[in-house]
Order: C-alpha cells, then sequence, then structure tokens
C-alpha cells in the first residue's frame, strides 16, 4: 500500500502533531476510490467526549488529490478555527472508498471502488 504523505498546509499537519489538547476535536479522514488519489476529505467537529459530531463538512477533488488543494486546505483550516478546536485527529493515509453506503450504494462493497472490495481500510491488508 502506498504510504503518501499529505501535502495539506503546515499550519493544520502542525496541529494534528501536537496531541490531545482538549475538545473540541477535529476528525479528519481521507478517502479515495484507491490508496493513491484522495479524492474526498471529511471533518468533523466532536464537542465534548462520548459525544456525536456537532458539525461535519465534505471536500471533494474532481482532478488531482485533495490533501494537495491549497484552496482545501484553507477551507478546511478556517472550518477547525471557526468551531474553536483545540485537537486536530488525523488519518495518515487513505482509508477507504470516497462513496457513502446507503446514500451512493447498496450493499456491503462499492461497486465503483473494487480496490476496497474484502480490504481493511486501516492496514490495507486483503482480508477474508
Amino acid at each position: 500500500m502506498s504510504a503518501r504523505k499529505t501535502q495539506l498546509p503546515k499550519r493544520l499537519r502542525k496541529k494534528a502533531k501536537r496531541g490531545f489538547r482538549g475538545y473540541p476535536v477535529a476528525t479528519i479522514a481521507i478517502y479515495g476510490s484507491d490508496d493513491r488519489i484522495a479524492s474526498k476529505m471529511a471533518v468533523a467537529i466532536v464537542a465534548r467526549e462520548g459525544a456525536e459530531p456537532t458539525a461535519l463538512e465534505r471536500w471533494f477533488a474532481e482532478d488531482g488529490d485533495v490533501r494537495n488543494d491549497a484552496r482545501m486546505g484553507a477551507e478546511v483550516l478556517r472550518f477547525i478555527e471557526n468551531h474553536d478546536v483545540k485537537t486536530v485527529v488525523m488519518t495518515d493515509r487513505i482509508i477507504g472508498c470516497p462513496h457513502e453506503e446507503g446514500t451512493d450504494y447498496e450493499g456491503p462493497t462499492c461497486p465503483m471502488c473494487p480496490f476496497w472490495a474484502n480490504r481493511d481500510r486501516w492496514t490495507g491488508e486483503i482480508v477474508h
């Protein structure tokens, strides 16, 4: 599996490296049809421990990689700052298909992203 580093803005990467600094927490997940190009970034804001997200925003790239889009990076930073986030948690890789079960497709696997069928989204390993 490709372990491509993200090119998100330095300020965002720096926030993610700081570790837990309290709530609210922003979680950032990266998705793509395979493990090389990220076409979707989802950011959720969690106000307190055990709570459901209070805000969720998604960004999509039609061409290229969301991690390399400076405009999207700036929008993510603005979203996080607007919610007074103290902690940023970010995946270090693409963790799955950008399509949403029940919205974009029905069933256990996405027919548009065969790469992720029978694959552990956290390790990239094939599972049976």
